[in-house]
């Protein structure tokens, strides 16, 4: 489960990461460069990424943890396991 702390840090990255949309948003009706917005979404793709790791190393830390000292390891790990397939697709 995430602290207040962290829920903070992550809301703190999701703003700026709302403000990257944005701005690609804008890039496109300035007709900017092709290659210049892509590579702000891959910068936008990037952050999102960490976000949803450190959700994830929370998750890990916290729900599967408390799982497998409830016995139930193997659903939750099958669990975290199918979240970081789609992670990596």
């Amino acid at each position: 489960m995430l602290t207040e702390p962290e829920k903070d840090d992550l809301k703190k990255r999701l703003k700026k990461i709302a403000g990257q949309i944005n701005g690609i948003d804008k890039m496109l009706d300035e007709g900017r460069y092709c290659v210049d917005v892509v590579q702000q979404i891959l910068a936008a793709r990037a952050a999102l990424n960490s976000v949803a790791l450190i959700i994830l190393e929370s998750h890990a830390k916290s729900c599967v943890v408390a799982a497998i000292k409830e016995n139930r390891a193997d659903q939750s790990i099958d669990e975290l396991m199918g979240v970081l397939k789609q992670f990596t697709k």
